[in-house]
């Protein structure tokens, strides 16, 4: 069957994909200055910023936002009459983690077994790029029958909320009929997916104080209560026996209804080890898309190596709550703390700070986008259907979008699915997911003018 001439004209762009991809992946642009330099953010924001103004943009600016970081926002005007879709990605990342863990080096795409490795190729550099191709191909036939907003966020991945408040204070500035986040995945490569519901989530980070400084162990050891031990036993108190959070006052078992997610796929998925046992109770969707979820996310403590005998004074944790749709965020946080506040052991000192927080989201999947989007996914994917899936991760601004706009309908698609080891060492992307999705996104854009015009 001969390609459609959409379809022809993103594979040409392919190459093109790659080399800006590429350009995106080197910015080492986390959003976080104590680990790598703002000046790494603020190129990877003016290569966007280019990028819009080159394909006619108007209106192209870089916000700075309340929690120091910036976003880049452009508008491209569509026919008159014509409805308004905003395009949301990121440009900030994860941090790489351990560099020498990766085959290749993190900041620089390299191509291996039909895949492009890097941080950022996936999550959610690869998004901007599917925005990119999406729109290019549309103007090579016939036009853009939209208007087009787009947002790239600079601080996703922090969990600051600098995009939500400036949002908040400039209300009319995202405003479209419909918006199409490109910062999910599909459930498996190859099978079409639109995300239905995001956890929210609350990151807290705990400190426990027990000593004025750090004693000798075989001095004071056994009578002096000791600071990493009761960070762990603290710590530990937020999970039951079968690995399942705990916290007092939250709901722990809610039901997934709709795709399921085979336990062996997950564990192939995840990389669990042989002889390992999942952790928790329900079914994998239950587990990681309708129930709160606890990672301890690192521990601040002597290492290994170079450690002393010593009854440490002080130890502090950073802990992430993923919080299901049905919960609200604020109110999980203050479950949160007073779990914590209650179950700290032999009268330790305790301080919790919290730095970030967003919350949940759940899609109205029957909407006049979604038939658009179905439609449009089995073109692209040869007849495949759309399935239907939740993501155990959270995108703040999704809600914010929804009180702001409660007329517009929200979609989630992106590269994120599962061999894509998103957050994890080795990320990559399949340059034919990023194929099929663009021409996804571009066949929608068509189909919701349409629909519009209707």
């Amino acid at each position: 069957m001969p390609q459609s001439p959409l379809a022809a004209t993103i594979a040409g762009l392919m190459p093109r994909a790659r080399e800006e991809l590429a350009e995106l992946v080197a910015f080492r642009s986390v959003a976080d200055p104590a680990q790598f330099p703002r000046s790494e953010c603020e190129a990877a924001a003016g290569w966007v910023a280019r990028a819009l103004r080159a394909e006619g943009f108007a209106d192209v600016a870089v916000l700075d936002t309340p929690d120091g970081t910036q976003s880049v926002y452009g508008h491209l005007p569509g026919p008159e009459g014509a409805p308004t879709v905003l395009l949301y990605a990121h440009y900030d990342v994860q941090p790489p983690l351990n560099e020498d863990a990766w085959l290749s080096p993190p900041f620089e795409l390299t191509e291996r077994d039909g895949r492009w490795y890097g941080r950022g190729t996936a999550d959610c550099k690869g998004g901007l790029v599917m925005h990119l191709l999406a729109l290019r191909a549309l103007k090579e036939n016939g036009g853009v029958p939209v208007g087009v907003k787009v947002i790239a966020e600079g601080s996703e991945e922090q969990g600051t909320g600098g995009l939500e408040r400036y949002a908040e204070a400039h209300p009319d500035l995202l405003a479209a009929d419909a918006v199409v986040i490109g910062d999910a995945g599909n459930f498996r490569a190859g099978l079409p997916t639109v995300t239905a519901t995001l956890r929210g989530m609350t990151l807290l980070r705990v400190r426990v104080e027990t000593l004025a400084g750090n004693l000798h162990s075989g001095q004071f050891g056994g009578a002096a209560p000791d600071a990493l031990a009761a960070l762990i036993r603290l710590l530990d108190s937020l999970r039951a026996e079968d690995g399942s959070t705990v916290i007092d006052g939250l709901e722990p078992d809610a039901s997934w209804e709709g795709l399921q997610y085979p336990e062996e796929d997950f564990r192939r998925d995840a990389g669990v080890l042989d002889g390992v046992r999942l952790i928790g109770s329900g079914t994998v969707s239950d587990r990681i898309w309708a129930r709160p979820a606890v990672t301890v996310l690192g521990i601040d403590c002597p290492p290994v190596v170079g450690a002393t005998a010593s009854v440490q004074a002080s130890a502090r944790a950073l802990i992430s709550l993923r919080v299901p749709p049905g919960t609200d965020a604020a109110e999980a946080t203050g479950l949160l703390r007073a779990h914590l506040e209650s179950r700290v052991p032999w009268g330790a000192r305790l301080d919790l700070e919290q730095v970030g927080q967003g919350q949940p989201f759940r899609a109205d999947t029957g909407s006049p986008a979604y038939a658009a989007m179905a439609e449009a996914m089995r073109e692209a994917y040869d007849g495949a259907g759309m399935a239907v899936a939740g993501q155990g991760g959270s995108i703040p601004l999704c809600n914010t979008l929804a009180s702001l706009y409660p007329e517009a309908e929200i979609l989630l698609i992106g590269l994120s699915e599962p061999e894509a080891q998103i957050h994890a060492v080795n990320e990559s992307v399949s340059p034919r997911e990023l194929e099929s999705l663009a021409l996804t996104e571009a066949l929608f854009l068509r189909r919701f003018a349409t629909a519009a015009e209707g």
